[in-house]
C-alpha cells in the first residue's frame, strides 16, 4: 500500500505539562466551531444555575441529598461541555485525559471556572491562527496575481 503524508497544520499543545490538545490554529472550520460555541457554552451555563437554584429552594431533600443531587449536575454539565469539545477540536482530544479528569465546573486558583480559563488561553491561539490564515491566503493572491501579470508579459 502506498501512502501520502499531507501537511494537515495539525500543532500540539501542552496543557499543564501534561495532557496533549492537538489541532489545526489556522483552520477556519475550526475557527468558526469555536466561537460559535460560546452561545451554547453561556446556555449550559445558565441551566446550572437555574437547576441549581431551584434544587435550593427544595424543602424535601436533606443536605447530603441535595449535594448529592448538585454533584451529578455538575457530573452532567462536565460530559456536556465535554462532549462540545471534543465536537469543536476533533475526536482525537479527549478532554478528560487531557485535563487529568479535573470537571470543566470546577473552579481554579483564580476563582473562575475550568471551562473559562481553558476558552480564555484557546482564544488567543485560534485569534493568532486566523489571522496567520488570512496571512497566507493575502500572500496566494499576491504571488498568483504576480505569475498572472508575468504569464501576460505585463
Amino acid at each position: 500500500m502506498q501512502q501520502l503524508n499531507i501537511d494537515i497544520g495539525m500543532e500540539e499543545f501542552q496543557i499543564n505539562g501534561r495532557g496533549i490538545l492537538r489541532f489545526n490554529p489556522t483552520d477556519p472550520n475550526l475557527y468558526h466551531r469555536f466561537f460559535d460555541a460560546r452561545q451554547p457554552l453561556l446556555d449550559l451555563e445558565e441551566e446550572l444555575a437555574r437547576r441549581d437554584k431551584a434544587l435550593e429552594e427544595r424543602q424535601d431533600l436533606s443536605e447530603e441529598a441535595r449535594m448529592e443531587e448538585r454533584l451529578a449536575m455538575l457530573a452532567g454539565y462536565d460530559k456536556q461541555v465535554k462532549t462540545m469539545l471534543t465536537g469543536i477540536f476533533g475526536p482525537q482530544n479527549d478532554f478528560d485525559d487531557i485535563l487529568e479528569g479535573v470537571n470543566l465546573a470546577g473552579a481554579g486558583k483564580n476563582g473562575n471556572r475550568v471551562i473559562g480559563n481553558l476558552l480564555e488561553a484557546l482564544t488567543p491561539v485560534l485569534q493568532a491562527g486566523a489571522r496567520r490564515n488570512m496571512e497566507c491566503t493575502a500572500a496566494r493572491a499576491v504571488a498568483d496575481a504576480e505569475q498572472a501579470r508575468a504569464a501576460r508579459g505585463e
